[in-house]
């Protein structure tokens, strides 16, 4: 063993302060990867929902889409797209035996709705083909959200009555008249917003509740979703001025820069914990070098030479920083995959979209917690091992 080491060793072990600075150290690593686990996980699993439920990129036509198989068609042809299909958004009131609720109503078509979101695998009974499956004796079909069907209490088979801001020019004024529907599919998106507040119906279906007689947009699935800004700005370069393209960042960008603030925060503050631990490093060094002067100075007197001092002191505080950086990464990262695998923090899904909180680990977020808690660590240990190598052993002998 190395000299240096094996000073170094010996004075840590007699010391109760090296392991507190260890623990010290430990705790605030182990907060840090538990932090960064759980806002990487909530941002993560808000945009996998988020994406699952809506399309990547939305596509407007100046005028007017009349023919959206045709648009669809020339979307398609753009690279990075990997879906099209036509849409038609609108409020209606649902109305049950048991209850009623505003909802968004979502006009899509079957065959390439499938194509563009996750509705299709998000099919708890019932599915997509229902839509325009329906015999001609029965209402045309609904899709309902789970959370939205057991507010209704309605299942599959079962009637409601829409009601939307359209209806028919009267000697009264404008009047709306309900429309049946029969439930076809129950759904859940995983996003609360969804799964209270949509309903699906066929394009067409949709076109006659809103009075409308043509697609609001269209709606893209691309390749890879961070290449969506650039497919948006693709559409508008390759098919002319009419068409207008937003992505799914842009549209949910308040969200995300939330989402990336609150990290930020959160990181910063529990990354003082390891700050306060390096100033704890700092006195602790600083306490054992005033304690250990008659040492120093009889080393010192035996021919070891100041480099050799500094790197007594520069070991020990680098031991307590290594090994309170890895019991906590260990410590954190268990934590980490324990409260993820079994789901064991709930929160309230209508405020945060989510029924509990996912912790994901990057490896880069892991080595950059890591590799800078042993930096910080190191760098503790330079003015007390300075201040150890500065002393006179003439001066520290005299009144020995």
């Amino acid at each position: 063993m190395p000299f240096e080491l094996f000073v170094a060793l010996r004075y840590l072990l007699t010391r109760r302060t090296s392991a507190l600075s260890t623990i010290g150290v430990a705790v605030g690593v182990m907060a840090l990867v538990i932090a960064l686990a759980l806002m990487t996980g909530l941002q993560g699993e808000l945009r996998d929902r988020i994406l699952g439920s809506t399309a990547h990129v939305y596509v407007w036509v100046t005028g007017g889409i009349a023919d959206y198989e045709v648009e669809a068609q020339k979307l398609r042809g753009v690279e990075g797209v990997t879906g099209a299909g036509p849409v038609i958004l609108g409020k209606a009131l649902v109305v049950s035996d048991r209850a009623e609720q505003f909802i968004t109503l979502k006009g899509v078509d079957p065959a390439t709705a499938r194509q563009v979101t996750d509705i299709q695998r998000a099919m708890l009974q019932g599915g997509l083909d229902a839509l325009t499956a329906a015999p001609e004796q029965q209402a045309p079909g609904i899709l309902l959200g789970r959370e939205l069907a057991q507010q209704l209490g309605v299942g599959v088979g079962d009637a409601v009555s829409l009601i939307t801001p359209s209806g028919t020019l009267s000697p009264m004024g404008m009047m709306t008249r309900p429309r049946r529907a029969t439930v076809v599919g129950i759904f859940s998106l995983g996003l609360f917003e969804f799964d209270t507040q949509y309903g699906f119906v066929s394009l067409e279906f949709a076109k006659r509740l809103l009075g409308k007689d043509s697609a609001d947009m269209l709606e893209l699935r691309v390749a890879d979703i961070y290449d969506a800004p650039a497919v948006a700005d693709r559409i508008t370069s390759q098919l002319g001025p009419k068409y207008a393209a937003d992505d799914w960042a842009d549209m949910n960008a308040s969200l995300f820069s939330a989402l990336w603030l609150e990290k930020m925060v959160i990181t910063i503050t529990i990354g003082l914990i390891v700050l306060v631990a390096a100033l704890n490093i700092i006195a602790s060094l600083i306490m054992l070098v005033m304690e250990k002067r008659r040492d120093i100075a009889i080393l010192k007197t035996m021919g070891a030479v100041s480099r050799r001092v500094t790197t007594i002191f520069m070991l020990q505080g680098l031991i307590i920083g290594v090994v309170g950086t890895v019991i906590g990464a260990t410590l954190g990262y268990t934590l980490s995959w324990f409260l993820d695998r079994y789901k064991l923090i709930q929160i309230p899904m209508d405020v945060y979209q989510v029924s509990y909180v996912p912790f994901v680990i990057q490896p880069l977020d892991f080595v950059i917690v890591i590799v800078s808690a042993i930096v910080i660590c190191f760098l503790a240990t330079i003015y007390p091992s300075r201040q150890a190598a500065g002393l006179d052993p003439v001066q520290a002998l005299r009144f020995e």
